[in-house]
This record gives C-alpha cells, sequence and structure tokens, in this order.
C-alpha cells in the first residue's frame, strides 16, 4: 500500500480561463497509507476526474502525483501498480470464475499454491467459493460485479485499490453485505482503498474519510460525524442527510439574530457572535433531526405553517412555510415524533431552531 499526495488541478480545455473551466480546482491532499476513502459527490462535480488522475488514466494538466515520495505524475497506471474496480463488470467470459480472480496473480508470475490460497481466501469473503469452477459468462450482472471487485481485492501488493461507482449494477441487499464486506477486508489487510460514490450512504458507511466534492473543488474532508453535525459548506449540509440541512436567511440586528421579522439571543460563542455581526446578514442551518415543536411564542423557535405532515414508519416528516408580512421566506423540514399526528396542512406551529446543534453560515461557509 502507498501513502497518496496530491497537488494538482485538471482541465479538459488547453488553456482554461476561468473557475469554469476546470474539472478539477486546484487540490492539495494526503490519502494516508491504509486509509479507508470516499469521493462523494453529484455527477460532473470531478470525482471520477480526479481519481483517474490518481491511477494514471488521466494526467493532470497541472501539478504532481507522489506515491509514497516517488513523482509518478506522467506514469502509467502499471507503473503506479493500482487496482481499479469500475461501475460495470470488467471480466474474461470465457473463463471461469476461479481464473477471472486467479489472473492478475498467474500474470505476474506468483506461485501456484499462493494464488490458489489468496483466491480461496477473497472468493469465501465475497460468498463466491460455491462458483469457482463456473463459466463466468452465464452469471447474472451483480456476480460478474462480485468478480470485478475480487479482482481488485486479490492483489496484496498494490500501491491502491480504486472504486468508481462499484456497486452501480448490485442488487440493494447486496449492495449492504458488500458494503460490510469491504469495511471488514479494509479492517483485516489495511489495504487503502478510494471510493467514488453519489450514494451518502455508501460513502458514510464504507469510508474513514469523506471527500465531499461540488464542481470540481473538495469542500470538505472529514468522518460522518462531522459532516453530518457540523457541515463546513451549506453544499454538505444540503448533500447529507435524508432529508438535508434547513437554512433560513438572517439579520444581525441591534445584538440580536433576526429572522422572519423576529428577534433571537441563542446563546453563542463570543467569536460566532463577532462574526455574525461583522456579516451583518448570513443563514442559520439546523438538521430535521434537531427541530422539534414548541410552545406558543416560545423565544427559541420560529413560527411556522404547515406544509405537509408525512407519516414515515418509525418518525413523521413534516414540511412547513416561514412567512414574513404573508411572503415565504424559507422552509423547514423536520423529523417529529408522535405529537406531529395532529398537525394538518395550513396549522400554524411553533419549532424550536436555536440548540447546541444549529450552525450559522456567512457566504456559504460555516462560521466556527
Amino acid at each position: 500500500m502507498a501513502r497518496i499526495d496530491l497537488d494538482l488541478a485538471h482541465s479538459y480545455l488547453h488553456e482554461p480561463q476561468t473557475d469554469e473551466d476546470y474539472a478539477l480546482l486546484p487540490l492539495k491532499f494526503t490519502f494516508e497509507d491504509g486509509g479507508a476513502y470516499a469521493l462523494l459527490g453529484p455527477s460532473g462535480c470531478g470525482k471520477t476526474t480526479l481519481l483517474n488522475c490518481i491511477s494514471g488514466l488521466l494526467h493532470p494538466s497541472q501539478g504532481t502525483i507522489v506515491f509514497d515520495g516517488a513523482d509518478v505524475t506522467r506514469a502509467t497506471p502499471q507503473d503506479r501498480n493500482i487496482a481499479q474496480v469500475f461501475q460495470f463488470p470488467v471480466i474474461y467470459d470465457t473463463m471461469t470464475v476461479g481464473e477471472n480472480l486467479a489472473f492478475p496473480l498467474r500474470n505476474r508470475g506468483v506461485p501456484e499454491a499462493q494464488v490458489r490460497e489468496r483466491v480461496g481466501r477473497v472468493a469465501e469473503m465475497l460468498d463466491l467459493s460455491g462458483a469457482l469452477e463456473r463459466r463466468a459468462s452465464g452469471l447474472a450482472a451483480d456476480a460478474k460485479q462480485k468478480i470485478s471487485l475480487g479482482r481488485g481485492l486479490v492483489r496484496q501488493d498494490v500501491s491502491a485499490i480504486l472504486f468508481d461507482e462499484p456497486l452501480t449494477v448490485i442488487d440493494p441487499q447486496l449492495k449492504w453485505q458488500l458494503r460490510r464486506k469491504l469495511k471488514e477486508i479494509h479492517h483485516e489487510f489495511r489495504l487503502t482503498l478510494i471510493y467514488v460514490t453519489h450514494d451518502q450512504t455508501e460513502a458514510l458507511t464504507f469510508a474513514d474519510q469523506v471527500v465531499v466534492m461540488s464542481r470540481g473543488k473538495a469542500v470538505q474532508v472529514g468522518p460522518a460525524d462531522a459532516l453530518f453535525e457540523r457541515p463546513a459548506h451549506t453544499f454538505v449540509g444540503h448533500f447529507i442527510g435524508s432529508p438535508g440541512m434547513n437554512f433560513l436567511p438572517a439579520i444581525w440586528r441591534d445584538g440580536a439574530i433576526e429572522i422572519a421579522g423576529r428577534r433571537y439571543l441563542p446563546a453563542l460563542s463570543p467569536s460566532v457572535g463577532q462574526a455574525l455581526q461583522a456579516a451583518g446578514s448570513f443563514r442559520v442551518g439546523v438538521r430535521p433531526e434537531y427541530l422539534h415543536l414548541a410552545d406558543d411564542g416560545d423565544a427559541q423557535a420560529v413560527p411556522v405553517r404547515v406544509e405537509r405532515a408525512q407519516d414515515i414508519g418509525t418518525y413523521w416528516l413534516v414540511t412547513a412555510s416561514v412567512q414574513e408580512a404573508g411572503a415565504q421566506v424559507g422552509t423547514l423540514r423536520a423529523r417529529l415524533g408522535a405529537a406531529a399526528a395532529a398537525l394538518r396542512p395550513g396549522d400554524t406551529a411553533w419549532m424550536s431552531v436555536f440548540n447546541r446543534h444549529t450552525c450559522y453560515y456567512v457566504n456559504e461557509e460555516l462560521v466556527p
């Protein structure tokens, strides 16, 4: 395995002029040896471009890529000694399952006894032991993708294993099992794994560190709890969570926070208070999980108009609008308990917004 240091940017244009011309804006980041990472973001955000730069399928237009102190920026994928698993199965249909798994090892002259031992171990991990003698051509798409995963995992000498949305063709129940298997494999072998996905559940359950990307930029890097509790950017708040974080426009006026014409005096640290006062206008962010119904006129609550109350089974999802002078200025979505069953569209309710989980954003970035 290897430590991978990136200091790069990439544009598919010969002479980029603006940030919009870059598929990857300047990025400096280190993937530590033995770490499990996810590149998370919507389609077109640059995550696959970054993965292909790491693998050598694409050479960055600017900067360097370093593996364990060696500059590999212009090296081929073979010279970088990486394994890559793609979105759709890449296997040899004419071979058996066992021959597919053994191919990367035999191609490098690994002794046959070691090949059998390693293939057997990986097949057992992926529940392929009973299919080793079957032709790959007759298998379903999800079984073929398990073979692709196995071929990526079978070598122990690779610098890193790269996954480009590898569970796209996998049945939802099997996805959960394979994510768990990959996590177990990582804990056992301490492989350097980099996993590209647009699915937050995959990223947050697989990786120790998640790189959230938007428009070619890494907007936040951290573990799942940090991304959820303290999103560094409003994009992360929107993207992480189901539903995402709520944001309300606010202003600082006469020593208080004002939302929709009402004044609030929440507990703020001196540094946060100073930053909000200096900004003048900002956004208040709170997760649906941290909203709750309050008494009418509660000093920490916002009056809302209930738009919809849905029984999800384990909770009620309530959507409500925040009004000022008859105009809607914001929307709140709350995950509430059984008390929400009494709410009807058009009702006025009060939702407590300010608590220790509340975040504040100036120019879309978190006030620390």
